[in-house]
């Protein structure tokens, strides 16, 4: 085997094999005289089927199947014998060659890992946020549990709805006089001045009264959903059929049953609970932003190309998708399609450049995801799909690259929580308030 290098720039590298027509040929004499070992034909005896006859046979699979195999032992040769580490799998044309005549020549083009000194984590500062449950945000979600529970009754007085009062309505909706899909409900309990609707529409509901009838206007905000309503003025024709009152039940152990609970101190605990892990969860996410920030900086290595362009290939498709669909970041308007590649290049890079620091700290420090992890995350991710649990674990057993994916995340959790162990971390107590107030991402 003839191996030349052909490129040899930043981590980027190429050669071309040439392996010699008898080395081949070789390879598959051998394998056709392995096949005839087994081979069966009526007139011969087991094993004793002339080599022609076997060539005849299998010579189109042997040949496909030795190309193959000398393609794949040769650049595994090359990379060994280099001690090369590949940046994904390298990249293999035939040049000439491969018919079963003459010599084979293929090229191998590759990225190399860059060498990465790991930084000393235990200087990196950073700071964990925490905030603890008061009782006013306890109350605040028992008094929301309370009002999904809340019962109606009919207003008899002849009188004007009024602010947190319900109309059950009809409505329909126009633009241009014409009315469009999706505007129009029969019989929908309306909140006077209450949330769930486009702005300005439950304003206007306020002092009507049973049979009445109005036209509101309003307009849809530049960001709504429907991107062919978005920014468009529209009118609801609107009629009442009837005015009621809401009647909140109290909070007490009455309540608590009606949802399952024992009583109403342990809806308190749950409530508690589920807003502490809340809390946790962002804590946890602005430590790991602050901890990536850091190290962002001290990637002071090129990243391999490919990956990059993999990366940010794989960014470009949400944005475009975003902007089709109407749904584009605020921070990305006005900008034009060279800045905004520019743009989210460097967010790939950032994202490149991190992921090779994380994955090399794992590796020097024996970090690994367990089965026992990843059967952890197949479950979790199984139980997102209710009653479709059995078919979502199939589905991971049966493409190990599905499952693959999930492992990912895991090791990159395990790796930030190792270094979190190791950088000096200072504990804050802050409001919930300035808890939920994320930074601004860097690039």
């Amino acid at each position: 085997m003839q191996v030349t290098e052909t490129l040899s720039e930043g981590l980027k590298r190429g050669f071309t094999v040439t392996v010699p027509a008898d080395a081949l040929e070789s390879k598959r004499s051998a394998r056709l005289v392995e096949l005839g070992k087994t081979m069966n034909m009526p007139g011969f005896r087991p094993g004793k089927v002339p080599l022609s006859i076997v060539r005849q046979r299998y010579g189109a699979a042997v040949e496909g199947e030795v190309l193959e195999q000398t393609v794949n032992d040769a650049t595994r040769e090359v990379l060994d014998g280099r001690a090369l580490r590949p940046a994904g799998q390298p990249r293999v044309e035939l040049v000439r060659g491969g018919d079963g005549k003459g010599d084979l020549e293929f090229s191998i083009a590759l990225d190399l890992l860059p060498e990465i000194t790991l930084p000393d984590f235990s200087e990196l500062s950073l700071t964990r946020l925490t905030a603890e449950v008061d009782d006013a945000t306890v109350e605040r979600a028992l008094t929301d549990i309370a009002r999904r529970q809340r019962s109606f009754e009919t207003i008899e007085e002849d009188r004007g709805a009024e602010k947190g009062e319900v109309l059950n309505v009809d409505f329909v909706g126009k633009i241009d006089g014409e009315a469009f899909e999706g505007g129009t409900a029969n019989g929908v309990d309306v909140e006077v001045e209450g949330p769930g609707f486009i702005p300005g529409f439950t304003e206007q509901l306020a002092g009507l009264k049973k049979g009445d009838t109005r036209t509101i206007n309003v307009s849809f905000p530049a960001d709504y959903t429907a991107t062919e309503l978005a920014g468009k003025d529209a009118t609801f024709d609107i009629t009442v059929h009837d005015l009621k009152r809401p009647i909140d039940p109290a909070l007490d152990d009455a309540l608590a049953e009606k949802i399952g609970f024992e009583n109403i101190g342990e809806i308190r605990e749950a409530i508690a609970g589920q807003v502490r892990g809340e809390y946790e969860q962002i804590s946890r996410m602005r430590i790991k932003r602050e901890l990536l920030d850091q190290l962002a900086d001290k990637t002071d290595f090129e990243a391999p190309p490919g990956m990059v362009d993999a990366e940010f290939g794989a960014i470009w498709q949400r944005v475009e998708a975003d902007r089709k669909a109407g749904q584009q970041d605020a921070d990305d308007q006005g900008k034009d399609e060279e800045t905004l590649k520019a743009d989210y290049r460097k967010i790939a890079e950032r994202r490149v450049k991190l992921g090779l620091l994380l994955a090399e700290a794992g590796r020097v420090n024996n970090i690994s995801v367990t089965q026992e992890e990843l059967f952890g995350a197949m479950r979790a991710e199984a139980m997102r799909y209710p009653g479709q649990e059995q078919q979502v674990i199939e589905f991971f057993s049966k493409n190990p690259q599905a499952a693959e994916s999930l492992r990912g995340p895991i090791f990159e959790n395990k790796v930030v929580d190792y270094v979190i162990e190791l950088a000096k971390v200072e504990d804050k107590t802050v409001t919930p308030e300035e808890l939920a107030e994320m930074p601004p991402a860097d690039l």
